[in-house]
């Protein structure tokens, strides 16, 4: 028999509070019901709020400086050697269900980033996330859990991770792909709610993060790819009304008195484009090629001079930049003492990079050590959001502009966005109604509290209730 709360999560990677409060509300019954009968509100996603690591820490209450990841890949060491992935090893500090276990309860996870490789020893049973290769041997434990899995869903093989290569795949082979990733994963989740004695139960569900990256264009009249009248218009509100169906069958097999949250771990924006940032990079003389190059280059397989490069850039939804810092670098140029001089002046220039109608983008601008407690790890040295996110960072070089509108890793239209959601419902005495204050890194030491149990030593995040 379980003793004390239980509670379930259902994570929503990329879901936007503006869309689910306001756009579409009349569209998602079942997630209205969280929200009209407990308390919700927007939830303050991390810096950087990139999927990996934006989990992990509202699952451990502590930041990406603390954790030492800063998005979905990260530098391994100093050297020049590129970005290495995020995986369940790179999470060193203690998680909702590590402290859970150490109190004997038992934890049962879908999906939770990063998930994968699996635990070779785990308090209750785990699903695999959205980073598992298809070549996996292993992806759940214990391993007898897949069978499991395969025997409700009819084979080994039907159990959808993610969709590889969702960009460049085309629209009706990914929206084909959402709807069965999401069917299937509540499929599991409701006969393993069933079949497992849990106490604390999370899934997280990529299908709207994979809806709104390749399909945000279609939906969006401010997006400038949109036209009116096209065939994938009602994509969101297909997709959306379709997942609100299976949260409301996942809530029906539910206990009653299980404390219910749906949350997200960042929102979503529409992406007006690229800033190729190597390529401006090379055109204000901080990085130099040994050579020319013809055509398109990764910037990993670009013939750099790091005896003259001062700085590097990195893509993905925001900008990475790295200093060739003397000592730290294996052939760093930039000297310890200039280093504030020249990150300041990297932020002066950046700040006033025009857009590609001559007006000023509106980038930001993070230091690591200015918004983080401390930091672990091989941090970027600037943070960048163009555009304050409207834009994407393009990190290969030999762009014929600095501004494009073709993603180098195919077909986006939509970046993250700093502000996610969260709602619950179900714990006794709780605050109704909208709620303001959340912050990401909070919800791990508020489950704890459920639970009363202490978070661990260092957490930022602090309970909201």
């Amino acid at each position: 028999m379980q003793q004390g709360p239980r509670v379930a999560i259902i994570g929503l990677d990329c879901a936007a509070p503006s869309l689910l409060f306001d756009q579409l509300a009349g569209e998602v019954p079942n997630l209205q019901k969280i929200f009209a009968d407990g308390m919700y509100g927007d939830l303050a996603s991390i810096t950087p709020p990139i999927t990996v690591p934006a989990w992990a820490c509202a699952m451990t209450g502590k930041t990406p400086g603390q954790l030492g990841i800063y998005g979905f890949r990260n530098r391994k060491d100093t050297s020049y050697d590129g970005l290495a992935v995020a995986t369940s090893l790179s999470v060193k500090e203690p998680t909702v269900w590590d402290k859970l276990g150490e109190n004997g309860k038992r934890s049962l996870l879908i999906g939770v980033p990063p998930g994968y490789p699996p635990p070779k020893a785990f308090p209750g049973w785990r699903v695999a996330c959205f980073l598992t290769p298809p070549s996996a041997e292993r992806w759940a434990f214990p391993q007898e859990l897949e069978t499991e899995i395969a025997d409700e869903l009819g084979g080994l093989g039907q159990y959808i991770f993610d969709i590889p290569n969702f960009r460049q795949q085309g629209p009706d082979f990914v929206m084909d792909q959402i709807f069965k990733m999401t069917e299937r994963r509540f499929q599991v989740a409701r006969r393993l709610i069933k079949s497992k004695p849990w106490d604390f139960f999370m899934m997280v569900e990529m299908g709207l993060d994979r809806l709104h990256h390749c399909f945000w264009q279609y939906y969006d009249p401010r997006h400038p790819l949109y036209e009116p009248g096209n065939k994938y218009e009602t994509a969101f509100h297909d997709y959306y009304r379709f997942l609100d169906r299976e949260i409301g069958s996942l809530l029906e097999v539910l206990p009653d008195d299980v404390i219910t949250i749906a949350m997200s771990d960042h929102g979503a924006r529409p992406m007006m484009g690229g800033l190729c940032f190597n390529d401006w990079l090379i055109r204000e003389g901080y990085l130099v090629l040994k050579e020319p190059i013809t055509g398109v280059t990764p910037i990993a397989t670009a013939p750099i001079d790091w005896g003259r490069t001062t700085a590097w850039g990195d893509g993905g939804y925001y900008g990475r930049l790295f200093l060739n810092v003397k000592g730290r670098e294996p052939m760093g140029i930039v000297e310890p003492s200039e280093y504030e001089t020249v990150r300041n002046e990297m932020i002066a220039k950046l700040e006033a990079l025009p857009g590609p109608d001559g007006l000023p983008m509106g980038t930001t601008i993070h230091k690591p050590q200015d918004v983080y407690t401390e930091v672990v790890g091989v941090a970027p040295d600037l943070i960048v959001y163009f555009g304050d996110l409207d834009w994407r960072s393009v990190g290969s070089i030999g762009n014929p502009s600095l501004y494009t509108f073709e993603n180098d890793t195919g077909t986006d239209g939509a970046n993250h966005d700093r502000t996610a959601f969260f709602s619950m419902m179900n714990l006794p005495g709780q605050p109704l109604g909208r709620f303001d204050g959340m912050n990401l890194v909070d919800v791990g030491p508020t489950i704890l509290k459920l639970y009363d149990i202490e978070a661990p030593e260092g957490v930022v995040g602090r309970s909201f209730l």
